[in-house]
Order: structure tokens, then sequence, then C-alpha cells
């Protein structure tokens, strides 16, 4: 239930009210932002809520079991602030959402109606519709170890042990031919053979994507030519010259983690977990499959 103050109460009491609502954004690279439908700029709270942003609000949807609630905020592609290139590239994407209720008159009377996060963005041309969560969307995710015979850590991470910034596994180069909007020959890596940066990263460290990470799905070495191919293209077009530092992959396969990386001792999986094939078995008159250790 929520608690109003005595000022907001009496405000709203008194029949004639003079409310709007306001969103405090932050985005995981540690901008904030404010957002607001009145027709003026509001400040609380160190945060300055600009208006005229396109963003208009629906209903706010509450249950009483533990199911996710949401609300849509709806805006338009036009604020210097919210940009098509910046929904697409993610930066959007899980950003913390304050939604509040406000006395424009007052904005010291308030009302915090839901903390949450950016769900899912639909787009249209001139538009987009931002899906703003409940903190109830957190009990859905998966939390725990995966039983399977691949490996389920992060290469590089605590529970994996391998140190990336080791010269082995690091490379450092740029963007020679652009081949496509995901492909490029690249300088410095032609001295590895082909694969070793499979299923490893990128990150950018020049150009309009500097400070931004894509995945390798390919890396091919052809007369010392080193082609790297990314699992997506970038919002934002690859271009030569731009300089780049390159990390190893990993196919979470315990042979990779001894031959490649000498890790076994670390490796998070269980190879020897019995796959589908032992799901479905069943009994036969000739034999092998009477239930016996395989």
């Amino acid at each position: 239930m929520k608690t109003f103050d005595n000022d907001l109460q009496a405000h709203l009491d008194d029949g004639t009210t003079t409310l709007a609502w306001c969103w405090r954004i932050l985005r995981a690279d540690g901008v904030t932002f404010g957002f607001t439908d009145h027709d003026r700029t509001l400040s609380f709270d160190g945060t300055d809520f600009e208006p005229e942003s396109g963003l208009t609000a629906s209903e706010v949807r509450s249950g009483s079991d533990l199911s996710v609630d949401a609300q849509d905020a709806e805006g338009v592609l036009t604020s210097d602030r919210i940009t098509e290139t910046d929904i697409l590239d993610g930066r959007w994407d899980n950003a913390e959402v304050e939604v509040w209720r406000v006395n424009w008159s007052d904005p010291t009377q308030r009302l915090l109606m839901r903390r949450g996060a950016i769900g899912q963005i639909r787009r249209g041309r001139l538009f987009f519709v931002a899906e703003v969560r409940s903190l109830a969307h957190v009990l859905g995710q998966t939390v725990g170890r995966t039983f399977q015979a691949t490996c389920d850590a992060a290469l590089g991470d605590a529970r994996c042990g391998v140190d990336l910034d080791d010269p082995v596994f690091t490379g450092t180069g740029a963007a020679i031919d652009i081949l496509c909007d995901r492909a490029f020959t690249a300088s410095g890596l032609g001295g590895l053979s082909s694969g070793w940066f499979t299923f490893g990263t990128v990150e950018w460290t020049s150009g309009v994507n500097a400070g931004r990470r894509a995945e390798i799905i390919a890396h091919d070495v052809t007369d010392g030519i080193a082609v790297l191919t990314l699992l997506e293209a970038p919002v934002r077009s690859i271009a030569e010259g731009d300089d780049f530092i390159v990390r190893a992959g990993c196919d979470k396969r315990m042979e990779t983690c001894g031959a490649k990386f000498a890790n076994v001792a670390n490796f998070r999986g269980f190879p020897h977990i019995p796959g589908q094939d032992a799901v479905l078995r069943y009994a036969t008159k000739d034999g092998g499959h009477d239930g016996a250790v395989l």
C-alpha cells in the first residue's frame, strides 16, 4: 500500500489536481536521464526531468501475486537523448527505472509509484514503446548452476580463472578491408592459427564503436591474412582503420579447456553426463538395453 505525505494527500483530496508522470532512468553505462509528460522541466533529487520528450505512460498495473507487473512508456524518436541508434545498440536494455507521480506545481509533493527495469522495446519508424517491468521480473531469472556436458562459466571470470590479459590470449589490430557489415580483414593477427579467436570478443578502441564489445563467430587465417566475422553486425558501421583489442574464445568443451588453456582443473561442465540418447533408451529383445551400466 502506498503511503502519501500529508501535503500530497491534501492536494488529492482537493479534487483539482496538477499531476504529472516522471521517469528517472539509470542506464548500465552510468548515465542518468529524467523525462516527464509535463510541458516544462521539473527538478527534484538532483535530476532534471525533460519536458516534451515524447514520453507518455499507460496505466500502472499491479497485482498481489508474484507475476511481473508492467507499464508501457511510449515515445517519439525526436529527443536528442533518445535515439534509434542507442536503442538498437542495447544501451537502454535493462536500464533501472523509477516511476514518480508528481505535483508539477510543487514537486516536493510526489510519490514513487514503482521501481523496475526496461524490458522489451518495440520500435516503429518514428516511435518506440518501452516496457517498464516491476522488480518481480528478477524472480523469473535462472539462478544457480546448469548441469550440462559443456562448461557454464564465462571465459576469464572468477570461476574459470583464465587470465585473458595474458599476451597468449590477447591481440591488438585494426580493421583493414570491410568485407561486409560484420566481417573484415584485420592487421596484427596473421601469425595466429585459424580459430584462435573464434567465440572470443573484440573490443573497439577507436572509431564510432569505441568502448563497445562484440562476439566473434569465426576467425580464419589465409596466407597470413586474418579475417574476423562477428556474431552480429554493429549498429554503427565498422570503418577501415578502427583499432581493437581481441581476446581468445572457448567452445566450452573439456578438450579445448585442456589443450588451449591448460585449465581442466577449473572446468565447470559435466562431460560424462548421459545424453538424450540415454533418456530415450528402451528395452529390446536384442539386448543392450537392459539397464546395465553403459
